[in-house]
């Protein structure tokens, strides 16, 4: 305990200026992010496609890569405007067992492509967003869990004690280990710049901290699902944040870790979300975590989002991918600023609202390179994804990314 005396500052809290920042109605932001998600939905439907009519259900596919793993393959490599060979084509079609490679063991899996014409793999067909959207309610339903897991396992010791003497150990490690360079300036420092003379800021942070991160990753996987050059690019990016999410996911089960907000006061931090009734609807409840700072997924998501921004400028690419247009200069300087400012502006977000440490972000970011070299481990779930297709009688849907956006490009 001598070394944790030493990270104690006692401040004095200085007299709040500002007002508490206006607060959104509790069905604000669900209405929000469900908005961004129907309307992303729409805007990637599949044009030329009939849910209630087969004869006008015909469609070419842009998907240019078998990692799409697609159930219906046989769809892909058809390509006519005639109705009757189409109808034909189907009826004609086989349903061999898919070969799945799973661990180094080729398995076979039922191949769901004989249920195409049931009427919930026709709306998939038409709407394959819904696709995404169930596999982010999935990450959704895991980190509901963790609070309830992390409290089962430290029941006996106190998960809140366990918490508070983690998020003690992250200061520690930030001041005194040898990666203490890192961190040149304290978070309680950064705290209180905004807290002396700059509060208004602060009330803005505090807000940006509750509102931007659901809605705005939401709103990143809808807009790149529309833009991406190709639907492998997309995946690449969604399966990166899948899995920075689940590494995250178990450190929050197995570290519990306090954030600077609610340590006890000798050590310098003020609960500035408190005092700005800035706390999300996703961020309160029974089953959020609130003691899960360690790592940061605002920065995790952030840095995930800044990369793709900087990828998607084309700024550092020599090619660019198979139908991907060129972009003006004036465009790709600001995919660039946005990939570069967005990342910094949460982690000043982050850290002058006490809501996560440095450490919190360097651990995100080595998830998240992490997660982008091991992505393609999620192709273990393949098997798994053809028998619960089987099991609900549905095809998975050909990907309409890009295809949209590429018709519109001459105008855009």
């Amino acid at each position: 305990m001598a070394m944790a005396m030493n990270v104690t500052i006692p401040v004095e809290e200085p007299e709040w200026n500002s007002k508490p920042a206006w607060k959104l109605p509790g069905w604000a932001e669900p209405i929000i992010v469900a908005s961004i998600l129907f309307t992303a939905m729409f805007m990637t439907r599949r044009r030329g496609f009939r849910i209630f009519d087969k004869s006008r259900s015909r469609y070419n596919s842009l998907l240019d890569t078998p990692e799409s793993n697609r159930s219906s393959d046989e769809l892909l490599a058809y390509n006519s405007n005639d109705d009757d060979d189409f109808d034909d084509y189907l009826t004609s079609a086989k349903d061999p067992p898919k070969q799945r490679n799973c661990c180094g063991t080729v398995i076979q899996t039922p191949n769901s492509s004989r249920f195409k014409n049931n009427i919930h793999s026709r709306i998939l067909q038409r709407f394959p967003f819904l696709i995404e959207m169930f596999y982010w309610i999935i990450n959704y339903a895991f980190y509901r869990m963790t609070s309830i897991t992390s409290q089962k396992i430290f029941a006996k010791t106190g998960i809140w004690n366990v918490a508070q003497s983690h998020g003690i150990a992250v200061l520690e490690t930030e001041q005194f280990s040898w990666i203490s360079f890192l961190f040149p300036v304290p978070e309680r420092d950064v705290q209180q710049w905004f807290m002396h003379g700059h509060q208004d800021f602060l009330t803005v942070l505090n807000k940006a901290y509750a509102l931007i991160h659901i809605p705005g990753t939401v709103g990143f996987i809808c807009w790149y699902y529309y833009v991406a050059p190709s639907h492998r690019t997309f995946a690449v990016v969604r399966r990166t944040m899948t899995l920075t999410n689940f590494c995250a996911f178990l450190t929050f089960i197995l570290f519990p870790c306090m954030p600077p907000r609610l340590l006890p006061p000798e050590f310098g931090f003020l609960d500035t979300v408190r005092h700005d009734d800035a706390q999300s609807v996703w961020m309160s409840g029974k089953y959020v975590n609130t003691l899960a700072a360690m790592p940061s997924m605002h920065f995790g998501y952030a840095f995930c989002i800044g990369c793709t921004l900087v990828y998607h400028s084309g700024l550092f690419r020599r090619q660019l991918e198979k139908g991907e247009a060129r972009k003006a200069w004036g465009w790709k300087l600001w995919y660039l600023l946005l990939g570069v400012g967005y990342p910094a502006f949460i982690l000043t977000t982050i850290v002058a609202t006490a809501n996560h440490y440095y450490l919190d972000a360097m651990v995100a970011t080595m998830f998240a390179g992490f997660s982008f070299l091991s992505n393609r481990v999620f192709y273990v779930f393949l098997p798994l994804e053809d028998l619960l297709l089987w099991v609900v009688r549905a095809d998975k849907p050909a990907p309409t990314t890009g295809e949209r956006f590429r018709e519109r490009r001459g105008r855009i």
